[in-house]
């Protein structure tokens, strides 16, 4: 199977065991389950061999619906837009690849994207349908991602997030901050907002804390370094955001900008990873190669 493959460029199948209904086929049932897929496209996908038992043989849509049955099936979206940012490999070894992501691109198969993302791009270059992201980026972030490459040493990776040993800095373009002394620390606590989709600061039990520097402060906009030191989902944008600074293309923090222009990127980047491996001991240091730029 070369890499052009439609099916090895795509990231693997999703799986459903089929649940109670009375629908009288495969088709009917699928349709019914989700909605919002027209009948014409699982259509095209039963007769393309995309809906398939869970030995990987094609069903046919006017198969009778068996609850119980496991089915597996390859999520596709009409029209999906093509993202004309490249992503690169800065690193690949036997349990690692450590990748730049451009912005934009999402690290992983979501909403509207499934192709065009970081995951279906190194599948397609590598060939490799074991590859895992270790963690996440928003999609208008830019910087390093690091995926496992095998499953027996996964865990071992997975460790270093869950238990914070992986030192994460980026970097970020933002207003100046003049009357504040750095390096200085947010540390608050982060609740869903409103929309469901923003993070808010609110009273409590801090939950998370970024140490922020400044790498350079001429003009009127400043090059900061921020130092994650907790993991929470948007925590630099809301710090950032709550210091007075938000980051320049930030379309949720402070305010949301439901009519924010979609190509301007977000400047903020995943400069660099530093952890000991957890195979070797060895320390190793992965360096974003983007830059900012206002």
């Amino acid at each position: 199977m070369s890499p052009s493959d439609p099916i090895l460029a795509a990231p693997a199948p999703s799986r459903l065991q089929l649940p109670p209904g009375d629908w009288p086929s495969l088709l009917e049932g699928l349709c019914a389950r989700f909605p919002r897929i027209d009948r014409a496209q699982w259509a095209d996908r039963f007769a393309r061999g995309r809906v398939q038992d869970a030995q990987g043989r094609a069903l046919a849509p006017d198969q009778a619906w068996q609850v119980g049955l496991e089915i597996v099936y390859f999520r596709e979206v009409a029209d999906e837009p093509v993202i004309p940012f490249a992503e690169a490999i800065v690193h690949q070894d036997a349990d690692l690849l450590v990748a730049d992501k451009p912005h934009f691109l999402p690290v992983t198969p979501a909403g509207g994207y499934v192709r065009e993302t970081l995951l279906a791009r190194l599948v397609a270059r590598t060939g490799n349908r074991d590859l895992v992201p270790l963690h996440r980026l928003d999609r208008l972030t830019a910087g390093l991602v690091l995926f496992s490459t095998r499953p027996d040493s996964r865990d071992a990776y997975q460790r270093l997030f869950r238990e914070r040993r992986i030192e994460k800095v980026y970097e970020a373009l933002a207003p100046a901050l003049p009357p504040l002394a750095f390096p200085l620390e947010r540390h608050t606590r982060l609740v869903p907002g409103e929309p469901f989709f923003r993070m808010t600061e609110a009273p409590g039990e801090p939950n998370a804390r970024t140490r922020i520097e400044v790498a350079d402060s001429t003009g009127p906009v400043w090059r900061y370094r921020l130092h994650p030191v907790t993991g929470r989902k948007h925590q630099l944008r809301v710090h950032m955001a709550g210091l007075g600074a938000p980051i320049l293309g930030d379309d949720l923090y402070p305010d949301l900008l439901a009519d924010g222009p979609a190509d301007t990127p977000l400047q903020l980047l995943a400069k660099e990873l530093t952890f000991d491996d957890p195979l070797t001991g060895q320390r190793r240091t992965f360096t974003s190669g983007l830059s900012l730029h206002l």
